[in-house]
């Protein structure tokens, strides 16, 4: 009797004493995770060969010129192309690069 209570009270206590931690920690700064700053330079300008075709290839289609869009601290080029309305009246407006800050591009009423 004396072995099976001995034997439960070094199994309770080793089961104790496995999840036992001690932790630490000490955080400095504002209300949470703080955004990275990107800058970028300037877009270059489109490419001298760039034109938009003559028509659409149907109805309720509006052309979407070519533009620059930045993918890390680079520019890429994407080509024009005729993309569907996404609802009636829908006017296409063009991403730019304004007062040193990217604004992608949009459609609006």
């Amino acid at each position: 009797m004396k072995q099976k209570l001995a034997i439960l009270v070094l199994v309770a206590a080793s089961a104790a004493l496995a999840h036992a931690r001690v932790v630490v920690g000490f955080g400095f700064g504002g209300w949470g995770p703080v955004a990275p700053v990107v800058a970028y330079a300037p877009p270059p300008p489109p490419p001298a060969y760039y034109a938009a075709p003559a028509y659409a290839p149907g109805p309720g289609y509006a052309w979407v010129g070519g533009y620059y869009y930045p993918i890390g601290a680079r520019w890429a080029w994407r080509s024009g192309y005729w993309a569907a309305r996404p609802f009636a009246g829908a006017v296409w407006v063009a991403p730019r690069w304004s007062a040193g800050r990217w604004y992608a591009g949009r459609w609006r009423r």
